[in-house]
């Protein structure tokens, strides 16, 4: 499903339910230790899959620990996000010589609880949700706008080492394309000699979910291979999944 989102660069895995037979390295274990039984399952998947997604791009298997604000800690030269959310869990992977930082995030295709749109959403997306609400009710824009801040703040803490708000982004959602555009309202940092003022990404609905994700480029936009970010299939990005 992230695939339809995510540039070539970028080695995802996926899964639909829970396996009850992923395991932990001792570290990972003593993280979720006091947690239920339920969560714990939910790590390990997640954790799978990262392992997973890495073995993809020639990792061995490595723990993958928690660092500062639950970030996971990716071996050296790998950049990555994991999400999770009732039904599904995921992890994507990019080396950093391709792909700066990345956010991914799941939610189920469902509204907010009532109160939380105030707490997350700017005046103006507020106004703007309700336009897309009139418009194509199928979707769940407050729980979409959600998502789609998580995805920039994942894709923004590793670079910056920062707490984002999530008043301090505006993000404008294009219903047809399929994409948003965040607008950073803090300082920045600068990404191939540009201050990163703007984050942009995709975003889906399918089985029941909303997933976005970020990316931060580590070439200029038009040197690397996009692939689906910009919903085009060059060959260079077939012949690479392909391998």
């Amino acid at each position: 499903m992230l695939e339809q989102i995510l540039p070539c660069e970028v080695a995802v895995v996926e899964a639909f339910r829970d396996d009850p037979a992923a395991t932990l390295f001792p570290g990972e274990r003593a993280v979720i230790a006091r947690a239920i039984a339920r969560r714990r399952t939910e790590f390990a998947t997640g954790r799978s899959c990262a392992r997973a997604a890495l073995a993809r791009l020639g990792e061995p298997p490595a723990p993958i620990l928690r660092g500062p604000r639950g970030a996971p800690q990716w071996p050296a030269g790998v950049t990555g996000s994991i999400t999770h959310c009732a039904g599904y869990r995921a992890a994507a992977v990019a080396r950093i010589g391709d792909v700066l930082a990345l956010g991914l995030d799941a939610e189920p295709n469902e509204k907010l609880p009532d109160g939380v749109p105030e707490t997350i959403a700017l005046a103006e997306e507020r106004d703007e949700l309700a336009r897309l609400a009139a418009a194509e009710p199928g979707i769940c824009w407050d729980r979409l706008l959600f998502s789609a801040k998580e995805s920039v703040y994942k894709a923004w803490f590793p670079m910056t080492r920062q707490w984002l708000d999530f008043k301090s982004a505006h993000v404008t959602v294009d219903p047809l394309n399929g994409t948003f555009r965040a607008r950073l309202l803090v300082p920045g940092l600068l990404v191939n000699g540009v201050p990163l003022s703007v984050m942009r990404g995709r975003w889906l609905a399918a089985r029941g979910l909303l997933a976005t994700a970020t990316v931060i480029a580590a070439w200029p936009a038009d040197v690397m291979c996009r692939g689906a970010l910009c919903g085009v299939r060059y060959a260079g990005c077939i012949m690479r999944r392909a391998l």
